[in-house]
This record gives structure tokens, sequence and C-alpha cells, in this order.
């Protein structure tokens, strides 16, 4: 059985989802090749840059799929990025699926022809490597995000990661930073419920979070049945590959002129099956990897909101507790201070997440209108393929 470690080049490199980054030219970062092992991911990141902040004007780093969640949590905590929306993490590298049904292909290796599992053998591999090569893309749109926002492209520890050329030493969590990280998860979603009755006092942020709220459902159901859709593209080409296998065999017991037939119809179905095949993928690519992009980038939006909320609530609690201190005649300036800086912030916190929330809105139509025309353009492609295959084989068997 073959190996499934895959080292992956530019020159053939697909992007799995197209989204509208408005790159920067002074700041291009893209991750040209990467190294798959059983157990990790090493990614080329190449960078080429006009900025005087960094030391020297191209350069590349190895970096692993901890690094980029160093990345993401060091941004998530800076206070400062609070009215931001923070480009989602890329999902852990996980090739379990086709490793597995590739141990279950060598399994039933004796149940098939030959030629029946050098094909199956054949669909698992690319299978493998359209998810290794979907891995690397949202690595490199993780980055391409950060790297085309004006004040996230700042960041100290971006620059860390994308410069120093030694490993960055991302130890694994411990036991207590994984508790840690689960008693952060429980204070968001007990924030998410002590804050839902908050009263908004824009309207703006009001209707925003109305709109992400259904939206989110909305994607995520239309995700899984995209997802679906997508098997069963993938279910129809393997049957075909079983159809012109057994058409094969029924050849070989033929000796009358219908044998050329039943090749001819075996040939008709390993075509059909190719075809199947992209029509599977570049649905995936173009549609289910987009929706599931987005369902991720909107929880990234409703943090924003949340962060927001937190602000207004610290906000009039900081107005509360002024009038207590006038009334008392108590720690006043003190009072007044602090009243003064939560104000400040939320208001500073409510221009940027404005700002943000549009600015995703754009990016998000865009993105979809995008990928929706390419993804129909593919659709008629195909079908167009799967007429003429078809049709070529009816007129063979009528001038027959």
């Amino acid at each position: 059985m073959a190996s499934l470690a895959v080292a992956e080049s530019g020159s053939n490199k697909v992007r799995s989802v197209s989204v509208d980054l408005n790159t920067d030219p002074s700041l291009q970062i893209d991750i040209p090749d990467a190294l798959s092992e059983r157990d990790k991911v090493k990614f080329t990141v190449h960078t080429k840059t006009t900025l005087n902040t960094f030391q020297s004007p191209e350069f590349s780093v190895t970096r692993q799929h901890e690094d980029f969640i160093w990345l993401h949590d060091s941004l998530i905590e800076t206070e400062e990025y609070a009215g931001i929306i923070i480009p989602p993490s890329p999902a852990k590298p996980d090739f379990d699926g086709p490793r597995d049904k590739m141990q279950k292909l060598g399994e039933g290796e004796g149940s098939m022809t030959k030629d029946e599992f050098a094909k199956m053998k054949q669909e698992l591999e690319a299978e493998y490597l359209a998810v290794f090569k979907k891995t690397v893309s949202v690595h490199e749109i993780f980055l391409q995000r950060i790297a085309s926002h004006p004040i996230l492209s700042k960041d100290h520890n971006f620059h860390i990661f994308l410069e120093y050329d030694q490993d960055l030493s991302v130890r694994r969590k411990n036991t207590k930073e994984m508790f840690g990280g689960f008693f952060r998860s429980m204070v968001k979603s007990a924030d998410e419920v002590l804050l839902s009755g908050v009263k908004e006092v824009d309207e703006f942020f009001e209707q925003e979070k109305m709109f992400l709220v259904s939206y989110h459902t909305r994607i995520k159901d239309s995700c899984a049945k995209s997802d679906k859709m997508t098997r069963s593209h993938k279910n129809v080409a393997d049957d075909y590959i079983h159809m012109s296998a057994a058409l094969v065999s029924l050849a070989e017991e033929e000796s009358t002129p219908i044998r050329k037939y039943f090749l001819k119809l075996a040939e008709l179905y390993e075509k059909l099956r190719k075809v199947e095949a992209r029509v599977a993928s570049d649905e995936d690519l173009k549609l289910s990897e987009l929706l599931r992009y987005y369902m991720l980038n909107i929880e990234a939006a409703k943090d924003l909101l949340l962060r927001r909320t937190k602000s207004l609530v610290e906000y009039e609690n900081s107005n509360k507790a002024l009038d207590k201190a006038r009334l008392k005649s108590k720690d006043v300036k003190q009072a007044e201070l602090h009243q003064q800086q939560s104000c400040q912030k939320f208001e500073k916190l409510s221009e940027s997440g404005k700002q943000e929330l549009t600015s995703f809105k754009q990016r998000r139509v865009s993105a979809f209108r995008k990928n929706l025309v390419e993804m129909t353009e593919l659709e008629i492609k195909h079908a167009k393929n799967n007429i003429s295959l078809l049709q070529s084989c009816i007129d063979l068997f009528k001038n027959s």
C-alpha cells in the first residue's frame, strides 16, 4: 500500500477558497511548499515585502500548525484588537478519513479485480491530495487575511512568525493550559447567556447581531447539504469504477461481436467516472469550503459583537459607580476617570466594529458572487462533457 506522505509545490497548488483579500503589494505572503508527515505538516511560509520594518525584502521560514494557533491566540488576547474581526484560525490537519479508507481498501483487495483496485486506490490518493491542498490553502489564507488588514499586519507577533528563521518552539499545551482553554470556552458561553439580555443602544449593531445569528444557522444547513451532494457525486464516481470493471470482466467471457460493445461501455463509464470526480471536487472547493470558511468568519464576527457588549456593560456599570460616588462624595475623581476610560473604550470599539462589519459584508458578497459564478461555469462545462461522451457512445453503437 502506498505511503500517504505528500510534498506540495506551488506549481500545482490550487486554492480551495476564493476570498477578496485586497492584498497589499508591500506585503505578500504565500505557502509555496508543504510536507505532510504522519503526525504533522510542515509549511514553508514565503514573504516578499518592501516594508522597512523587516530585515530583508524576501525570506522564508518553516512553520507547523501549532505555530499558526499561537499567532491566532496572540491576536485574540490583544485588547487593542477587540474591535477587529480576527481571522479564524485554520483547522488542524486531519487526514484520518483518507487513511482509513486506504486501509479498508487494502483489506478488501482480494475481492476486487486488479484494475478495479488500482482505480479505487487512484481515487483515494486523489482525495488525500485534495484534503492536503485544502489544508495548505486555509493556512495560507489565514496569513493573507492578517497581512491585508491595516492594523493586524503591523502586529509584532505576526512579524516574528513571518521572519524569525528558527523554530518558534511553540510547545504543545500541558494539562493546565488545556483546562485553561476549556474554562475560557465555558466563560465565553456563560457570557453569551448573561449578556443576551443586555439592551442594545445602537440599531446598526442590533440588526447585525440578528442577521449573523440567523445567517449562521442557514449557512450551516447549506454546508451540510452541500457536503451531502458532494458525497453523492463521489459515490457515483466509485460506482462507475465497479461498473466499468464488471463490463471488462464480462467482455473477457465473450467471444462474440458483442464483446466490443462491453469494452466500449466500460471505457465510457471510466470517462464518466473522471468527469463525476471533477464535479465532486469542484463543488467541494467552490461551495462547501466557501460555506465552511464563512461559518468560521461569522463566529469571529459574533465574537466581536460579544466583546462590544461586554464593553457596553462595563461602561454602564462605570456610570452607575460614578453616580454612587457622587452621592456619597467619595472617590469621585477616580470614578470619573474610570467612566471616561470606559466611555472611550466603548466608543472606539464601536467605531472600529462598525467598519469591520461593513467591510466583512462587502468581502462576503464579493466572495460568494465570484465562487458561485465559477462553480456554475464548471457545472455547465462538465454537463457538456457528459452529453458529449454519451452522444459519442450512442453514435458508435448506431453506426456499428
